[in-house]
């Protein structure tokens, strides 16, 4: 009871000034008296508690050494998302930011509604019987109404009256101009319009201290959604864990958000619904950086990564952290496709699925196919009888104890075709030629296998592919990845990254890898990472659309004028957000988790991790780099131009004493901010 007493005594507005306190004239300074000598918390300096003075101005006021100035917020935008004002509580210096809201009565709310209502459908049907085009505004001012009304009579919005003032402090009166300047600049960026409150400069005081009154008036009227989405607390960024674990997130460090907080995810935290992330930008925009970031910062975690990189990106990379790097089409780079599925367990033993045998096969008739192109039945039925003859040859068969033998090859192949002595079978043999020994594509395929795919982070470079090749070496790089995650005896967290996966889905192999990929990697406990710059074609096709749907994690950077609509369409973003990815800086986007929770951020890396992952050939030439010397990447000079004060992320003893860095500032447009 004492309690609540003390309380309502402290928010009883008329015990804040006596009855008997004369009223001061214009520009009268007023002298509350201070606490000097007395304890602040005894009884007596209740009396004195108060700024020493108050100099009303005509815009400001001088309380005591401080100038203050509240602003009145009167536009508000149209679409906005929850936290949209969270911004404005990350303004560095001194804001006090003011939300009164007032419910209105619902019977009043719907009569004044059906009031509004009636005035806008008689505007339109008075323009239509004039013949006048129907005005786009009036039209969506009717709709929002009549929907808007409809909530509210099914009870599943109120409406209220809401206010919103801000009041700017600082400590002469050039500072509060500047203040000012900064905080009408920032609300701007958030398609805010403000104004000054001139003659009313100590209601407007009045207003936003904790007193609950409102001698302004400047209001709007919310519905409760947006109401509930101007909540100034609510945190536009990635839902946070729990308070404990909040200072020492689980996952990898994406980059910096809009309110300057960092931006932490895990791809395989448990409450995810998979782990697949598609990164879609336009090129230039930062994609290949911000996957480059991940991966390096995931092998930290454990998390083993296979790479599929069509443009040789990552070759510096796999260098800097020991990986293997497989450039097919290099010298001496051969994969066998007539290797048998074999997993070698952790106590030495070699074992295979059992069926293995007739999968590489089945495997090695869609080589076929993608080699010689389709064929006839009769043709598909001597390639099954010589493929079971090669095996044979080479001693293996049916029995699995025979099936850690040396492979056949394609060589082996093309002899048990021959020996058919069938025309049919001539055909098939003859078509094989350029791929086998002496023929002028042999060394991708006719032969044993040269490179062993093993190991924390494993590349393969398609680059060096001449075109007739790439195909099949995108085949064989897919089979050889699917058999590698889906290998039970050596079950870990993978992350499977397919760069400018444009490239691969013009393949139907390679489409059908990353749609089945997608829906399955999740039971293999593996993540598929699609980054690709033609964001039009992914998502105008039905694969695509499957893939993306598919994905836990989507992350939006810069996008072209011409691929913004489709973006749009599929991501369901507000006019802010379309402003803000048509002119996002480059490494700057949205990330969206599990379809509904969206952050805006800027991509952050560390120096070092900027020499291993940067492609800027600006970059790479002032360090000698060619793309094939091999360079002792320790010795790399820093290359960022700036650094902030954040300690390094990743292992300290890989990077001590580096600090990270996002290259350019993260800037939103006034007109972009979501």
């Amino acid at each position: 009871m004492q309690a609540a007493a003390v309380v309502a005594e402290c928010c009883d507005p008329a015990r804040l000034v006596p009855a008997s306190a004369d009223l001061a004239a214009r520009d009268e300074i007023i002298t509350t008296g201070g606490l000097t000598g007395i304890d602040p918390f005894a009884p007596e300096a209740v009396a004195g508690f108060g700024p020493e003075s108050v100099t009303i101005r005509a815009r400001h006021l001088e309380i005591g050494p401080e100038w203050v100035a509240t602003l009145a917020v009167t536009g508000y935008p149209r679409e906005v998302t929850a936290g949209w004002l969270a911004p404005l509580l990350t303004h560095p210096g001194r804001l006090d930011v003011a939300v009164h809201i007032d419910p209105i009565d619902p019977v009043t709310a719907a009569t004044r509604l059906r009031r509004q209502l009636g005035r806008l459908e008689s505007s339109r049907l008075h323009d239509a019987s004039r013949g006048r085009p129907p005005d786009p505004a009036v039209d969506v001012a009717a709709e929002d109404a009549a929907d808007l009304s409809a909530r509210i009579a099914r009870a599943e919005a109120r409406l209220y009256r809401v206010g919103v003032y801000l009041t700017v402090h600082a400590g002469s009166e050039g500072e509060l101009d500047d203040e000012i300047a900064a905080v009408r600049a920032l609300a701007a960026s958030l398609l805010v319009d403000t104004c000054t409150l001139s003659f009313r400069a100590a209601q407007a005081w009045t207003t936003t201290l904790p007193l609950g009154l409102d001698l302004i008036r400047v209001t709007r009227t919310f519905d409760t959604p947006a109401l509930a989405a101007a909540f100034p607390f609510d945190s536009p960024q990635l839902p946070a864990t729990d308070p404990v674990g909040a200072s020492r997130p689980e996952g990898v460090l994406y980059g910096r958000d809009a309110a300057s907080g960092l931006v932490f995810v895990d791809r395989f935290a448990p409450e995810a619904h998979n782990h697949n992330l598609v990164v879609l930008g336009r090129s230039g925009s930062g994609k290949s950086y911000l996957v480059k970031t991940e991966i390096l910062r995931s092998l930290y975690r454990g998390i083993e990564q296979i790479i599929i990189d069509p443009e040789d990106e990552y070759r510096r990379l796999a260098e800097a952290v020991s990986g293997t790097h497989i450039r097919l089409g290099a010298p001496g780079v051969r994969i066998n496709p007539f290797d048998l599925e074999i997993h070698t367990r952790r106590d030495g033993r070699r074992t295979a699925p059992p069926d293995a045998l007739t999968r590489r096969k089945l495997f090695l008739h869609t080589l076929m196919r993608v080699l010689l192109g389709e064929q006839t039945p009769a043709q598909r039925a001597a390639l099954d009888t010589a493929l079971t003859a090669t095996y044979a040859a080479a001693g293996v068969t049916d029995d699995p104890a025979t099936w850690t033998r040396t492979a056949p090859t394609l060589s082996g192949l093309h002899a048990q075709l021959a020996r058919l002595r069938t025309p049919v079978a001539e055909d098939v043999a003859a078509g094989m030629y350029p791929f086998l020994s002496g023929g002028a594509y042999a060394g991708l395929l006719d032969g044993p296998t040269t490179t062993d795919p093993d190991g924390g982070l494993v590349v393969f470079s398609l680059r060096d592919l001449p075109e007739e090749l790439k195909k099949i070496g995108t085949l064989l790089v897919l089979d050889a990845t699917w058999r590698k995650v889906s290998n039970p005896a050596t079950r870990r967290p993978r992350l499977v990254t397919v760069d400018e996966a444009w490239l691969l889905m013009r393949q139907p192999a390679g489409a059908e890898f990353l749609f089945r990929a997608a829906k399955s990697f999740r039971k293999h406990w593996a993540g598929l990472t699609v980054a690709t710059q033609d964001s039009a074609d992914v998502l105008s096709t039905e694969l695509g659309r499957a893939i993306v749907s598919n994905a836990a994690i989507q992350i939006l950077l810069r996008q072209a004028p011409q691929a913004i609509d489709d973006v749009s369409a599929a991501f369901h973003l507000s006019e802010g957000e379309q402003h803000f990815l048509l002119s996002a800086a480059r490494g700057s986007g949205l990330i969206a988790a599990s379809g509904t929770d969206r952050a805006v951020f800027g991509s952050l890396a560390s120096r070092a991790e900027d020499t291993v992952i940067t492609s800027d050939p600006g970059e790479l030439a002032a360090t000698g780099y060619d793309g094939d010397s091999d360079i002792d990447l320790s010795a790399l000079p820093p290359l960022h131009r700036s650094a902030t004060n954040h300690d390094p992320i990743v292992d300290p003893a890989s990077i001590a004493g580096d600090d990270l860095d996002v290259g350019p500032e993260l800037v939103l447009d006034p007109k972009g901010t979501p």
